[in-house]
This record gives C-alpha cells, structure tokens and sequence, in this order.
C-alpha cells in the first residue's frame, strides 16, 4: 500500500517575494514528494499587526541585504523576481487586501486556478513592477490566469462581501495559530500534528523532517 501523503499547506501572501520562491519550489514538489499540497491565500498584514513583526525593510542594513539576497535567490531558485528601484515604498505602499480578498474568491469557488492566478499576481507585481491593488490590474490578471469574464465578474463582485472578508480573516488568523509571524508559513501535518517551517529557504528541512529527498529548488 502507497504511503499517506502529508498535508502541506502553504499560508502566502503576493506581496511577498519570499513567499512566490517557496510557492514555485512547493509546486515543483508537488508531484515529486508523496504531499498534498494546499494553497493558503492570507493577508500578511494581518499577520504582521498581530505578532508585533515589522517589514525587514525597515532596517537599514537588513533593507540593504535585501536586495542583493532576493536577487540571488531569484537566479538560484529560478524564478524571475526583478528588484525595482523603489522596491520598499512600493511594497509598503500598496495594499494586497484587494487581490488576497480576489484569491479568497477563487479558493471558494473554482481552487483549481488558485495556482495560476497567484503566480500570475506575483508575475504582475514583481517582474512588472504593475500596482496590483488597482482593479483593472487585477482583472488583468484573471485574464492572464486564464478566467472567463463572466467567473471573473463574479469574483469581483464577491470580495466586498462577508463571506470573502471573513474567510481570508479566518485563515490568516489559522496561520498565527500555527506559529506563523510572515510569510511563507508552510504547515506540514505530520504524524497527526502540524509542524511550522517559515520561509522559502526551510523547504530542504521540511523535506528531511517527512522523509522526501531534496533535489534542490529546482528539481529536473
């Protein structure tokens, strides 16, 4: 008989670059590891208001570390992650409530593009540095991701709603519950108990604590 698969969910949200490099591994993964993979859409400012965390940017040397670590982590990791000059105000100037809120829509109704449609965000706001809080980007994206206008309509018109709004509150309030201050936040449930790893750069250890062989970040 075939192993258990693990439960992995994976709590993001796409302002996060850190959290598109653990998305890509984890979906590189997804069929090498015996896992099932669950994507998690929460909105990292509520996790940072609620754990009393700060933004890394925020201090002068690690900001300036920064930029260099994500550029080589991009090459590393493979994914086309471009680093704007104003790369700092540009993340603590926009909000992701909006597309966090559009990709809570689509995890209600239709989770099948819930891959596509995150990594397009991601696409949109960190290789063309577009402003991903603005409604025609986000139907921009829906449009990338491959969305029909009528499901895409229907999402829109679901954001503003209770159900939405809550639905996003409560799974990011699940991932301070797992211990998560940031994001990435990947729970493993493992031996019937869930086990934090937090960040892109932890998925070697996630891999060794279920028994999966680590191939690198960008597994052939």
């Amino acid at each position: 008989a075939g192993m258990a698969r693990t439960l992995v969910e994976l709590f993001y949200d796409v302002v996060s670059p850190y959290s598109w490099l653990g998305f890509e591994v984890l979906c590189r993964y997804q069929h090498i590891w015996n896992i099932d993979l669950c994507f998690r859409p929460a909105f990292l400012g509520g996790i940072m208001q609620a754990t009393g965390n700060k933004p890394p940017a925020m201090l002068p040397k690690r900001a300036e570390y920064l930029l260099k670590d994500i550029k080589r982590m991009a090459k590393y990791y493979q994914v086309p992650v471009q680093i704007s000059e104003n790369v700092f105000q540009r993340i603590l100037g926009t909000s992701t409530l909006g597309a966090m809120r559009f990709l809570t829509a689509i995890e209600m109704t239709q989770p099948q593009y819930l891959e596509p449609l995150s990594r397009e965000f991601w696409i949109r706001f960190w290789s063309q540095h577009e402003d991903i809080s603005q409604p025609e980007n986000i139907l921009a994206v829906a449009r990338q991701a491959g969305l029909s206008s009528e499901l895409t309509q229907k999402l829109v018109e679901m954001i503003s709603t209770p159900a939405v709004k809550n639905r996003l509150k409560e799974t990011t309030e699940e991932a301070i519950k797992y211990g998560a201050f940031g994001t990435p936040a990947v729970v493993a449930h493992f031996k019937g108990e869930p086990h934090l790893f937090f960040g892109s750069d932890r998925l070697e250890l996630l891999g060794s604590f279920i028994g999966e062989k680590w191939l690198g970040p960008v597994p052939s």
